[in-house]
């Protein structure tokens, strides 16, 4: 399982794509922002408009009116970043901050029991949002970043959020499934429908790979009235299986996650599925 695949690493992650005649103001925005990313943390604005494929004399009246709401900032340097006001409105997203303030302590507890990387995503259409990392000093090394995104089908939070995805979703992960970097268990479409069938019976996914670094995982589902919101893993290094007690420890997190949902009344305040978002 590829545990070390992020948006941090390899091509950088086009969102936006030249926008067609007419495009709504609001989609060019986005698409801006959207060129943002683990290694474009600022960008010129020449970067802005080719990353987002906005002629450059939009992407600059558009940067300005960004500016103005504290959506973009701009360095001294001439540069554009992310803005603060962003932040401000991102801490509100209940599938995020709110999920995030039910699990920490119990992620805290499992941070202490393993001294390895506790990963807790969701599943944006298809693909897995790192929601909270907590990582010792001395963890094996890995790319990850909070509000970066990791593919479903090789990583071991991404499996289990496929493996209770809708049937659509699943099918198309699986007929769009090609083996990178280096996964050891999934290398055919037919691997990936057993690896998911694994995945729901035991409700939990384990795995490993060796490139770039050698890392093995074990996540559990995390549940809100039964539903899936998220997954809960730990990666640590070696080849194999994972240590033996990681898997009881992160199912038992998960699960206690999962009971506090419950108790607080749905913190989450699960998505209406419009587009794959459950």
């Amino acid at each position: 399982m590829n545990e070390t695949a992020t948006a941090d690493g390899g091509a950088p992650r086009r969102r936006g794509g030249r926008p067609a005649e007419g495009q709504p103001v609001i989609d060019r925005a986005f698409a801006l922002l959207g060129s943002f990313d683990g290694d474009h943390r600022a960008q010129t604005l020449a970067e802005l408009a080719q990353r987002s494929g906005i002629p450059r004399s939009s992407a600059l009246r558009l940067a300005r009116s960004l500016m103005k709401v504290g959506a973009l900032e701009r360095l001294g340097d001439g540069r554009f970043v992310v803005g603060l006001r962003l932040l401000e409105t991102a801490s509100l997203a209940p599938r995020g901050h709110g999920l995030r303030s039910v699990a920490m302590p119990f992620m805290e507890d499992l941070f202490h029991v393993t001294r390895q990387h506790v990963l807790l995503a969701v599943r944006d259409q298809g693909e897995a949002l790192l929601v909270e990392r907590l990582s010792a000093r001395d963890a094996s090394p890995v790319r990850y970043r909070v509000g970066g995104r990791l593919p479903l089908a090789s990583t071991g939070v991404g499996l289990v959020l496929l493996a209770f995805a809708p049937p659509a979703v699943q099918e198309q992960a699986i007929a769009a499934y090609a083996p990178e970097h280096g996964d050891d268990d999934i290398r055919t479409p037919a691997d990936l429908r057993r690896v998911l069938a694994e995945v729901r019976r035991g409700d939990h996914a384990v795995g490993h790979q060796n490139r770039p670094w050698q890392v093995s995982t074990v996540a559990a589902p995390v549940r809100d009235g039964g539903e899936v919101v998220a997954a809960l893993s730990v990666v640590a290094p070696g080849t194999g299986s994972p240590n033996p007690g990681y898997g009881p420890a992160v199912r038992a997190t998960a699960r206690a996650i999962s009971r506090r949902l419950v108790e607080d009344g749905g913190r989450t305040m699960r998505i209406e599925a419009t587009d794959g978002h459950r």
